[in-house]
């Protein structure tokens, strides 16, 4: 078989692929712009559209002007917090000191759970009088019997947050610290010849090399606030009221509780151009920065 034949032979082996994205990816998409301006209920394919009344309504109920602040509150604190902690135990974890591949695997564990051990786990931690951080508490004089965290409207939306960073921390740990494996030796040897500080070769030398893992993480960070289900779901049903009801909470809540599918459509429209946007721009932004040894 001459190279010519076989390249287009080759091309067959793609189909499956394709069809399997096609059919499974590309048409589901499609099918909820079209349920997005109907008043599809989820089960009678005998449906109306209704135009944009989707779209205003949910504006109207002030739903999506919640889920979506609280959606990005969460965004915005799972980022900034996951990535400072994550950075901080890669450098640390970077070090020469005893028994580090222990502290690499201990940084790594929380990975490993799925989130519906780990909502059970931080529910019971949580949990007032009886709950762990009560009763540390409770050790130092302190009354944590009234202390709430999931029950609270001000602080039930960090309470999940921080959930889910001590969850995902693992992860953006060990990119960092891969990111750090490959900083050229013989440029921190230079620096220090040089005459820089450890912090000045760790803001001019590490940190610019680190552009590439920051991108990755951030990256993946903000797709993950900006999909929150899991915690609001598990540990808190989206309450107490709406205060952690997330984007992807409330959608779930509208079509497969209310039956409002038409709506619930509509809602998942505006959260799918809401990632693409933020993660594009994000993207975009720091791929600029990115430096190479």
């Amino acid at each position: 078989m001459n190279s010519a034949v076989l390249k287009k032979t080759m091309y067959w082996f793609v189909v499956p692929a394709l069809t399997m994205y096609l059919v499974f990816w590309i048409y589901p998409i499609l099918r909820l712009f079209q349920y997005s301006f109907s008043d599809y209920n989820g089960f009678v394919q005998d449906f109306n559209y209704v135009g944009f009344d989707n779209f205003s309504q949910i504006f109207k109920d002030g739903v999506a002007g919640t889920s979506l602040t609280n959606t990005l509150i969460y965004t915005l604190v799972f980022v900034v917090f996951s990535n400072l902690i994550a950075l901080g135990l890669a450098f640390l974890l970077n070090m020469k000191i005893r028994a580090t591949g222990l502290y690499r695997t201990a940084a790594y564990v929380p990975t490993l759970f799925s989130a519906i051990v780990v909502g059970f786990i931080w529910s019971y931690v949580y949990m007032p009088d009886s709950g762990l951080i009560a009763t540390v508490l409770s050790w130092f004089g302190f009354d944590g019997a009234n202390l709430n965290l999931l029950g609270n409207y001000d602080s039930a939306l960090y309470a999940i947050t921080t959930v889910d960073i001590w969850k995902h921390i693992g992860t953006s740990t060990v990119i960092f610290l891969a990111g750090l494996q490959t900083v050229p030796v013989d440029l921190e040897e230079a620096g220090k010849i040089d005459g820089a500080n450890a912090w000045k070769i760790t803001r001019f030398i590490r940190l610019p090399l680190l552009a590439t893992s920051i991108t990755i993480n951030l990256t993946l960070s903000v797709i993950n606030g900006l999909k929150a289900f899991d915690y609001s779901f598990i540990m808190t049903n989206g309450g107490p009221g709406r205060a952690t009801s997330t984007l992807l909470f409330e959608i779930f809540r509208m079509a497969f509780r209310e039956q409002q599918y038409g709506k619930a459509s509509a809602l998942a429209v505006i959260s799918f151009a809401l990632i693409i946007v933020i993660t594009s721009f994000f993207v975009l932004k720091l791929n600029k920065r990115e430096v190479s040894a």
